[in-house]
């Protein structure tokens, strides 16, 4: 048996989304709502990884994937104001 048939194929590179220009449209805006004393290291660093840190701080954030992950990693901390 030859080396060549026992090898797997080679995978294709999978195509990205491109990314909304900020001009106002695909952002969405969060405001915190609750503290991060007394939770756990990771939540306190997502917040401040959105540019938040202190209660009734809000932030205008473009709506990616990632952006939409910390939401969700912190949603019972920020509430979510408007997004378009």
């Amino acid at each position: 048996m030859s080396d060549e048939a026992t090898k797997t194929p080679a995978k294709k590179p999978r195509a990205r989304a491109a990314k909304s220009s900020a001009g106002g449209k695909g952002t969405v805006t969060v405001r915190q709502v609750a503290s991060a004393a007394g939770r756990f290291a990771y939540q306190g660093q997502t917040l401040k990884g959105l540019g938040l840190g202190k209660i009734n701080r809000v932030r205008t954030l473009q709506d990616t994937p990632e952006v939409r992950g910390m939401i969700a990693r912190v949603h019972h901390l920020i509430r979510i104001e408007s997004g378009s």
